[in-house]
């Protein structure tokens, strides 16, 4: 039996997926968590085998979040279940100490066999991504711009370049409108972009609207 946590800042998806879980017989769901702080607390409280994780949580979250993870629980299996399918993500979260790495439209089928395969202590990454992060990342990772930016900076900039307002990304990550502006800033800084022109004319190149 494998024992997991469901961490998804969203009711409907970890309801959805406890709908699938529920008809498997050799995995169990043993608890919830909706933010980093209670993943972390889940830690210390819950016996399991494995962390399902969403990247993007209020809060502690992404790599700083796995790294926190892996600080407290050096071996518990973390499979990564991201809305983004971008090499660059990926390679991040491995990276901070992932396991495993699919996005939320893929098949209940391969969700399964990537929750057997890293909680057997395996890898798992779909073909088609890992083809991504080979061909696409490896040669260009140490230059890329986007490299330098935290994990919320890369929100950010992933939310501006799809259309979304300040307010919005502000509602969106329960986060105030001017720590908003200021990731922007940074952001735009640290890649040496001007302008949203700019932002988004990068985005375009380097596969982030796809």
């Amino acid at each position: 039996m494998i024992r997991l946590i469901i961490a998804d800042d969203h009711a409907i998806m970890r309801s959805g997926l406890k709908r699938i879980f529920a008809f498997v017989p050799d995995l169990a769901v043993v608890g919830e968590a909706v933010n980093g702080s209670e993943v972390l607390n889940r830690l210390h409280h819950d016996a399991f085998d494995l962390l399902l994780l969403d990247l993007n949580m209020p809060g502690i979250s992404g790599s700083d979040l796995i790294m926190r993870v892996r600080s407290h629980r050096s071996n518990l299996p973390i499979l990564i279940l991201s809305m983004h399918n971008e090499p660059q993500v990926a390679s991040k979260a491995f990276r901070a100490g992932a396991n495993g790495y699919i996005t939320k439209d893929c098949e209940p089928e391969i969700l399964l066999e990537a929750i057997r395969k890293v909680a057997s202590g395996g890898q798992y990454i779909p073909p088609d991504l890992a083809e991504k992060m080979v061909f696409n990342t490896t040669a260009m990772e140490a230059q890329s711009p986007e490299n330098l930016l935290s994990d919320r900076e890369l929100e950010v900039f992933r939310q501006l370049v799809s259309g979304k307002s300040v307010n919005d990304i502000a509602l969106n990550l329960s986060i105030s409108n001017k720590t908003v502006s200021t990731h922007k800033m940074r952001l735009m800084e640290k890649m040496q972009l001007s302008s949203m022109a700019d932002l988004v004319r990068y985005a375009m190149e380097h596969d982030f609207l796809s």
